[in-house]
């Protein structure tokens, strides 16, 4: 076996690692883009609830009570 054959192996097995290196970071960009978009939605969906919350006491002539909001 001469170098040749050696270093061509040894390429190989590294191009090897950088294909699941690459298919992990693959997955990993999509677990996070899935992650922000419910995120998002979740986002969404707090705000809706507290314009419906809005709408309901105004159809009740009332004010809605002052509630504190958390940072963040």
């Amino acid at each position: 076996m001469d170098q040749k054959d050696i270093a061509d192996r040894q390429l190989d097995a590294l191009l090897e690692r950088l294909d699941r290196i690459a298919d992990e970071l693959e997955r990993l960009n999509r677990t996070t883009e899935k992650q922000d978009g419910l995120t998002l939605v979740a986002r969404e969906i707090r705000e809706l609830t507290e314009s419906m919350n809005a709408l309901a006491y105004a159809a009740l002539g009332q004010a809605p009570p002052r509630v504190r909001r958390r940072a963040g």
